[in-house]
């Protein structure tokens, strides 16, 4: 398929530098550019395009409020989004609009091969998911939109960013929102396997945490880790060593 994109980027050098590693892929298919983030929400009502290098720091609008304004108008058909940054602490801002990848500048050319690939992995994985299902009351979405999560008595639910973060205590799941624990019956792993295809990621062997609701990454020792949640109490959360390294990787390959 053929990837209608739009670079959004204030400096002139830094997008000839996007234009000039763009220009060998052939399946990209570029649309006018956006020097800040008004006129990106603009272009982006007239072209529509599929993927957009964004920069985080542009004037007027940052990257992140356009991205998040584009979501929110976007009816479901979001484009994928790459921040491009001069600082790599920017990498959870990506994480909180579900960006797809962000690259450093100045930009390395294996590292931006490393993005194409991801993103064409996202595409293909969302013409997976748009082919025809089967007719029929038993089809599922692959990625709900809504859980059921026992709660003693009753069954309650929720939609898999209202979760928080989970964790073991005793046999019971502590399953955590912003304003209320819900102590259910299932294990970590039932959870986890429910919300395969959402932005969760297993922190330790007893911690299952929301991406989307981290606040900062600490480094702690001997390659451990601690996250800070963004919830009211700042909870934080240890990360196992070889769960460190996948993080990092994650953020940034």
């Amino acid at each position: 398929m053929n990837i209608r994109t739009m670079i959004a980027e204030d400096e002139l050098m830094a997008r000839k530098e996007l234009l000039y590693l763009l220009k060998d892929e052939k399946d990209i298919i570029l649309t006018p550019h956006a020097e800040n983030g008004e006129q990106l929400i603009q272009l982006y009502s007239e072209h529509q395009p599929d993927l957009i290098f964004l920069d985080v720091e542009m004037p007027g609008f940052t990257g992140v409020e356009a991205a998040r304004y584009i979501t929110e108008q976007s009816n479901g058909n979001t484009p994928l989004f790459v921040f491009t940054t001069a600082y790599d602490e920017y990498a959870l801002d990506a994480f909180e609009i579900e960006a797809v990848d962000y690259l450093l500048k100045p930009y390395d050319e294996v590292r931006f091969k490393k993005a194409m690939a991801r993103i064409r992995k996202s595409f293909a994985s969302k013409e997976k998911k748009e082919e025809v299902v089967p007719k029929g009351n038993d089809s599922l979405p692959p990625n709900p939109t809504k859980l059921l999560i026992d709660d003693g008595e009753r069954m309650v639910v929720l939609s898999p960013e209202s979760i928080y973060y989970a964790v073991p205590n005793n046999r019971m799941l502590e399953v955590h929102t912003e304003d209320k624990v819900i102590m259910s019956r299932m294990t970590l792993q039932e959870l986890e396997d429910k919300l395969a295809g959402h932005m969760f990621f297993r922190a330790h062997r007893s911690y299952l945490v929301n991406l989307n609701h981290v606040l900062e990454i600490t480094p702690w020792f001997n390659g451990t880790s601690n996250l800070t949640m963004k919830d009211k109490k700042r909870t934080v959360i240890p990360v196992s060593r070889s769960a460190s390294k996948t993080l990092l990787k994650t953020f940034q390959v």
